[in-house]
């Protein structure tokens, strides 16, 4: 199966014209080693042995953040195949668009030295052109982001075709997009965090000016955001569902937060959680009255209109 990826190269994209000229994706980290034999099948085995490697090298960097960067390194080196496609932004308001054609080769003392090939497309993707969705999407924070689920309307662009965007008959709607609320809730929380009542007491999860606590990856699955508190004492797991939540949630979660306990957590720091829904049920709630360090909000999706 093809899968899509947003891949940056390099920092707000500083080596994407370099890359597309001389055919390649590619990644850096600081880890200037030839990893063609240090690739297993599975990232987690890979973090385990590099996550130490890089905080040795990165003695600023918290495991967050080492989590993170052996995650996505592993991921261009070893977690891509060949055929899939990637779209990279050239800090122009556009995507270059290309097809994976090689395994890993390292590039000793170059630009992104862990590199993976590529046959680019003649065209670009206007990101003026996508839908929102998309956009949101390919322009999450992170070196890489998965965005296959966006596989149609991609190829769609490649294709030479645009895909519809959405719109709305009533123009007395302020924003047509607001429709489209409650299946893009990760993004529209992300966006408006700091007007939440979560944002009060937390941050989203910053490296370097750059947010990289959303679908922060664990060995259970993508956590759909990852905060600390503004005192750095809490590390806090949100999870996101759409529409009503059941008890099978509370686990779900749990298990999120045992990872962030026993391989994030720095010395002193707590895990609280969080599950965000448009409503719960009975049997969550009988969860939740003997389940500490969890909390429960809803939301509520709105629009506004405008008379004219």
């Amino acid at each position: 199966m093809k899968n899509y990826y947003r891949i940056m190269l390099g920092r707000k994209s500083l080596y994407a014209e370099e890359a597309h000229t001389g055919n390649f994706v590619g990644a850096d980290f600081g880890l200037d080693m030839d990893l063609s034999n240090k690739l297993p099948e599975n990232w987690r085995d890979f973090n385990k042995e590099f996550i130490p490697i890089f905080l040795e090298k990165h003695l600023d960097k918290t495991k967050v953040a080492a989590g993170l960067a052996c995650g996505m390194l592993w991921t261009i080196c070893k977690g891509l195949q060949i055929n899939d496609i990637v779209l990279c932004p050239n800090n122009k308001g556009s995507y270059f668009v290309g097809e994976l054609t090689t395994n890993y080769s390292y590039h000793k003392g170059e630009i992104l030295p862990h590199r993976r090939d590529v046959r680019w497309f003649p065209k670009t993707i206007e990101r003026s052109q996508m839908s929102q969705p998309l956009q949101n999407s390919a322009g999450s924070i992170g070196t890489v982001s998965n965005i296959t689920q966006y596989a149609e309307e991609i190829e769609n662009f490649i294709a030479g075709d645009r895909p519809p965007t959405i719109i709305s008959t009533d123009e007395s709607v302020e924003d047509p997009s607001t429709f489209a609320l409650e299946m893009h809730l990760e993004d529209f929380l992300v966006q408006n965090w700091e007007h939440t009542e979560l944002g009060k007491k937390y941050n989203i999860f910053e490296e370097e000016g750059e947010l990289v606590g959303q679908q922060y990856p664990s060995d259970t699955g993508p956590i759909d955001i990852l905060a600390i508190s503004k005192d750095k004492k809490e590390l806090l797991v949100v999870e996101l569902k759409k529409g009503r939540a059941s008890d099978a949630v509370i686990g779900q979660i749990q298990r999120y937060m045992g990872y962030v306990k026993e391989e994030l957590a720095e010395k002193g720091q707590t895990v609280q959680g969080v599950i965000i829904a448009l409503e719960d049920d009975i049997r969550m709630r009988r969860a939740l009255a003997v389940t500490q360090s969890i909390d429960f909000f809803t939301y509520k999706v709105s629009f506004k209109l405008i008379k004219g």
